[in-house]
């Protein structure tokens, strides 16, 4: 693949939604994104195996920890019972500790243990590590609009977030 066609944005025509343009272009470099960092990171790390369900839960953990399965599943927008699943594998990995939730005995609290701590610092640096260099590969430009395109990368995902507006 040529480093035109890598870089090549996709055509501005609408898309079936109509004259949602930039929305699509959006979705299509998300997606490219995300699949370019994976596979780079299983490339460049070959140890990387963590499931990007759980490096989510291990980042929410690494911010409210402990939290209730049902804590989790409501930041990560998940069924709890999609939660309580990979809580149960992150367990048998060792990267979780279920314990009992000193503000409510009968309930059940998640928390980072050392070696989820461990992984989810590891996994970060490998990411910006791949990120930092991808960076640097670009030219002063592309790296000052992206910096510039941070804040609003940042509400949009605020503004996704939200419960959609009926109607």
């Amino acid at each position: 693949m040529s480093a035109q066609s890598r870089t090549e944005v996709p055509a501005r025509s609408a898309g079936p939604a109509g004259d949602q343009p930039e929305a699509r272009l959006l979705t299509e470099a998300v997606t490219r994104l995300r699949r370019a960092l994976r596979s780079s990171i299983r490339t460049d790390y070959p140890w990387e195996t963590l499931p990007m369900a759980q490096v989510e839960l291990l980042q929410v953990l690494g911010e409210h920890s402990p939290a209730r399965v049902s804590d989790l599943a409501a930041r990560r927008r998940l069924a709890p019972s999609t939660v309580s699943g990979l809580v149960g594998q992150m367990i048998n990995a060792g990267l979780v500790a279920r314990d009992v939730d000193s503000a409510d005995r009968r309930a059940s609290v998640v928390t980072l243990t050392e070696a989820g701590r461990e992984k989810l610092a590891a996994w970060t640096t490998a990411h910006e590590r791949r990120i930092d260099a991808a960076l640097a590969a670009l030219d002063d430009s592309s790296r000052a609009a992206i910096t510039h395109a941070l804040p609003a990368l940042f509400q949009l995902a605020e503004h996704l977030g939200e419960p959609a507006a009926e109607g």
